[in-house]
């Protein structure tokens, strides 16, 4: 789809100048985000500042017209981000992640090399000779780019793919009320086998539901 035409002054560099505009309202947000990353003391809040720094790094990528790798990373960032918030908030052993803690290990060293890279990073970016080639020819720059990434490892990654998604399946379904062991009781979940079904002792820790009519009895290691 061709460029709208850009009126005269209102390009910068053969650019359009809102180009420009987003450009350094993306950059600044993102850096922005990443600051408050660090600076944050919760890590639910941290993980959504990360989000945004990403997220505006996609934008910057969609900018400079790779629709597929700024659309990838936004969506990737924005699940990962969001399935590790939730996991906080639900596994964390502080109040949904929000309790002040700190978020960077050795913060000096952590400070020195942050600001090293985003010095040699930042000079090489505006003081370095990039080459000025245009790209022609190369067809698909989807399967290009998978080619580049990937080349002869493509099966052996779309393989690992599927076996993760099923890996996640089956633990969503060995972690769910029935467990493993199948119902034992209808609806009120299931107990892991016996060490000894003669005597009908279960796993240390384990209580057992009495039977209709019977009292519960601590059916522990060691009991019979």
């Amino acid at each position: 789809m061709p460029m709208p035409s850009v009126p005269e002054g209102l390009s910068v560099g053969g650019q359009p100048i809102w180009a420009d505009i987003a450009f350094w309202v993306f950059a600044v947000c993102s850096v922005g985000f990443g600051y408050r990353v660090l600076k944050s003391q919760s890590m639910v809040r941290a993980t959504l500042a990360l989000l945004g720094s990403f997220a505006n790094v996609g934008a910057i990528i969609l900018l400079m017209a790779a629709n597929y790798l700024g659309v990838a990373l936004i969506f990737m960032m924005t699940v990962e981000m969001t399935v590790m918030v939730l996991f906080m908030v639900a596994f964390m052993m502080n109040p949904a992640g929000l309790n002040p803690m700190q978020m960077v290990h050795q913060p000096k060293v952590a400070a020195c090399a942050g600001w090293v890279t985003f010095i040699a990073g930042g000079g090489l970016a505006a003081f370095a000779d990039l080459p000025r080639r245009s790209l022609s020819g190369i067809g698909d720059p989807t399967a290009a780019l998978g080619t580049e990434l990937l080349g002869d490892s493509m099966l052996v990654f779309e393989t690992v793919g599927v076996t993760l998604l099923a890996t996640m399946v089956g633990a969503v379904v060995l972690s769910s009320k029935r467990s493993r062991f199948g119902a034992q009781s209808g609806d009120e979940g299931s107990l892991p086998p016996m060490l000894d079904p003669v005597l009908g002792i279960y796993p240390e820790g384990v209580l057992p539901r009495p039977a209709s009519g019977e009292h519960s009895m601590d059916m522990g290691s060691g009991a019979g």
